[in-house]
Protein backbone atom coordinates (compact mmCIF):
# COMPACT_ATOMS: atom_id res chain seq x y z
CA UNK A 1 0.00 0.00 0.00
CA UNK A 2 1.85 3.67 -1.02
CA UNK A 3 1.90 5.78 2.01
CA UNK A 4 -0.47 8.61 2.23
CA UNK A 5 1.09 12.38 2.22
CA UNK A 6 -0.55 15.21 3.73
CA UNK A 7 2.09 17.44 2.30
CA UNK A 8 1.37 19.97 -1.41
CA UNK A 9 3.54 19.31 -4.28
CA UNK A 10 6.08 22.02 -3.78
CA UNK A 11 5.22 23.53 -7.22
CA UNK A 12 1.67 24.90 -6.52
CA UNK A 13 1.81 28.80 -6.10
CA UNK A 14 -0.65 31.54 -5.64
CA UNK A 15 -1.55 32.10 -8.77
CA UNK A 16 -3.36 35.61 -9.04
CA UNK A 17 -5.93 37.59 -6.53
CA UNK A 18 -9.02 39.16 -7.40
CA UNK A 19 -10.20 41.91 -5.42
CA UNK A 20 -13.82 43.90 -5.11
CA UNK A 21 -12.59 47.35 -5.34
CA UNK A 22 -15.47 50.36 -4.62
CA UNK A 23 -13.47 52.44 -7.62
CA UNK A 24 -11.60 50.38 -10.62
CA UNK A 25 -9.85 53.94 -11.61
CA UNK A 26 -8.96 55.41 -8.17
CA UNK A 27 -7.48 51.46 -7.72
CA UNK A 28 -5.65 51.66 -11.06
CA UNK A 29 -3.89 54.75 -10.32
CA UNK A 30 -2.40 52.74 -7.28
CA UNK A 31 -1.93 48.83 -8.86
CA UNK A 32 -0.48 50.47 -12.56
CA UNK A 33 0.58 54.14 -12.09
CA UNK A 34 1.92 53.72 -8.64
CA UNK A 35 3.13 50.36 -7.90
CA UNK A 36 3.88 49.68 -12.04
CA UNK A 37 1.18 46.86 -13.32
CA UNK A 38 0.71 46.81 -16.65
CA UNK A 39 -2.80 46.52 -17.57
CA UNK A 40 -3.59 43.66 -19.80
CA UNK A 41 -7.35 43.67 -20.25
CA UNK A 42 -9.80 45.89 -19.05
CA UNK A 43 -14.04 45.09 -19.06
CA UNK A 44 -15.33 49.08 -19.65
CA UNK A 45 -15.40 50.45 -16.15
CA UNK A 46 -16.07 47.35 -13.98
CA UNK A 47 -12.85 45.28 -14.16
CA UNK A 48 -9.20 45.30 -15.00
CA UNK A 49 -6.92 43.00 -14.77
CA UNK A 50 -3.41 43.75 -14.35
CA UNK A 51 0.49 41.58 -14.36
CA UNK A 52 3.84 41.97 -14.00
CA UNK A 53 5.88 40.86 -17.46
CA UNK A 54 2.99 39.74 -19.55
CA UNK A 55 1.35 37.15 -17.28
CA UNK A 56 -2.12 36.84 -18.24
CA UNK A 57 -2.99 38.83 -14.76
CA UNK A 58 -1.59 38.52 -11.19
CA UNK A 59 -4.13 41.58 -10.02
CA UNK A 60 -8.16 41.02 -11.22
CA UNK A 61 -10.19 44.72 -10.05
CA UNK A 62 -13.77 44.72 -10.03
CA UNK A 63 -16.36 46.37 -8.97
CA UNK A 64 -18.76 43.69 -9.55
CA UNK A 65 -20.43 43.67 -6.49
CA UNK A 66 -18.59 46.79 -5.03
CA UNK A 67 -18.85 49.76 -6.84
CA UNK A 68 -18.99 52.51 -4.44
CA UNK A 69 -18.83 50.17 -1.61
CA UNK A 70 -16.53 50.31 2.09
CA UNK A 71 -13.83 48.35 3.43
CA UNK A 72 -15.09 45.71 5.66
CA UNK A 73 -14.69 47.14 9.47
CA UNK A 74 -11.70 46.10 11.69
CA UNK A 75 -11.60 43.92 13.55
CA UNK A 76 -13.83 41.11 11.23
CA UNK A 77 -12.77 38.79 8.99
CA UNK A 78 -11.56 38.37 5.50
CA UNK A 79 -8.37 39.47 3.39
CA UNK A 80 -5.44 40.38 5.79
CA UNK A 81 -2.95 41.55 2.87
CA UNK A 82 -2.07 40.75 0.07
CA UNK A 83 1.64 39.88 -0.70
CA UNK A 84 3.49 41.02 -3.73
CA UNK A 85 7.01 39.31 -4.37
CA UNK A 86 9.82 41.79 -6.18
CA UNK A 87 12.68 39.43 -7.21
CA UNK A 88 15.88 41.54 -5.92
CA UNK A 89 16.07 44.20 -3.09
CA UNK A 90 16.72 46.90 -5.28
CA UNK A 91 13.15 46.38 -7.13
CA UNK A 92 11.85 46.51 -3.62
CA UNK A 93 13.27 49.91 -3.44
CA UNK A 94 12.56 50.96 -6.58
CA UNK A 95 8.89 50.11 -5.56
CA UNK A 96 9.25 52.08 -2.38
CA UNK A 97 10.35 55.01 -3.99
CA UNK A 98 7.55 55.06 -5.70
CA UNK A 99 5.19 54.95 -2.70
CA UNK A 100 6.88 57.89 -1.32
CA UNK A 101 7.19 59.76 -4.04
CA UNK A 102 3.02 59.02 -4.48
CA UNK A 103 2.83 60.08 -0.85
CA UNK A 104 0.85 56.73 0.19
CA UNK A 105 1.79 56.12 3.96
CA UNK A 106 3.47 53.16 4.88
CA UNK A 107 2.06 51.61 7.72
CA UNK A 108 5.21 49.33 8.48
CA UNK A 109 8.20 47.80 7.75
CA UNK A 110 9.92 44.79 8.80
CA UNK A 111 13.06 42.72 8.47
CA UNK A 112 12.12 39.30 9.06
CA UNK A 113 15.17 37.32 8.52
CA UNK A 114 13.74 35.82 5.44
CA UNK A 115 12.52 38.90 3.68
CA UNK A 116 12.55 42.51 4.07
CA UNK A 117 8.64 43.58 3.63
CA UNK A 118 6.83 47.18 3.76
CA UNK A 119 2.98 47.40 4.37
CA UNK A 120 0.68 49.55 3.48
CA UNK A 121 -3.23 49.72 2.14
CA UNK A 122 -4.36 50.53 -1.04
CA UNK A 123 -7.40 52.59 -2.17
CA UNK A 124 -9.91 50.26 -0.42
CA UNK A 125 -8.04 49.97 2.60
CA UNK A 126 -6.90 46.43 1.78
CA UNK A 127 -3.48 45.58 3.23
CA UNK A 128 -0.63 45.23 0.89
CA UNK A 129 2.99 43.62 1.75
CA UNK A 130 5.65 44.41 -0.73
CA UNK A 131 9.00 42.31 -0.15
CA UNK A 132 11.68 40.25 -1.40
CA UNK A 133 12.81 37.35 0.33
CA UNK A 134 16.39 36.57 0.66
CA UNK A 135 18.49 33.47 -0.38
CA UNK A 136 17.34 30.55 1.51
CA UNK A 137 20.75 29.62 2.71
CA UNK A 138 20.45 33.01 4.63
CA UNK A 139 16.88 32.03 6.08
CA UNK A 140 17.97 32.12 9.88
CA UNK A 141 17.34 28.59 11.32
CA UNK A 142 17.19 27.08 15.50
CA UNK A 143 19.62 24.28 15.78
CA UNK A 144 17.01 21.93 14.65
CA UNK A 145 16.64 23.12 11.26
CA UNK A 146 13.19 24.83 11.81
CA UNK A 147 12.89 28.10 10.86
CA UNK A 148 13.66 31.00 13.06
CA UNK A 149 11.96 33.87 11.71
CA UNK A 150 12.31 37.67 13.59
CA UNK A 151 10.39 40.53 13.34
CA UNK A 152 12.89 43.71 13.39
CA UNK A 153 12.67 47.00 12.13
CA UNK A 154 13.50 47.62 8.05
CA UNK A 155 16.10 49.92 7.78
CA UNK A 156 14.86 51.94 4.93
CA UNK A 157 18.06 54.15 3.92
CA UNK A 158 19.71 51.13 3.33
CA UNK A 159 16.93 50.05 1.87
CA UNK A 160 16.55 52.70 -0.50
CA UNK A 161 20.74 52.77 -1.25
CA UNK A 162 20.08 49.89 -3.12
CA UNK A 163 19.13 52.73 -5.84
CA UNK A 164 21.16 55.45 -4.52
CA UNK A 165 18.25 56.80 -3.76
CA UNK A 166 17.71 59.20 -0.63
CA UNK A 167 14.38 60.40 1.41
Amino acid sequence: MKKQTSSIDARVRIGHIHLKVADLERSLKFYRDVLGFEVTQRMGSRAAFLSAGGYHHHIGLNTWESAGGSPPPSGSTGLYHIAILYPTRAALSDALRRVLRAGIQVDGASDHGVSDAIYLRDPDGNGVELYCDRPEDKWPREAGGQLAMVTRPLDFDSLLEEISYKI
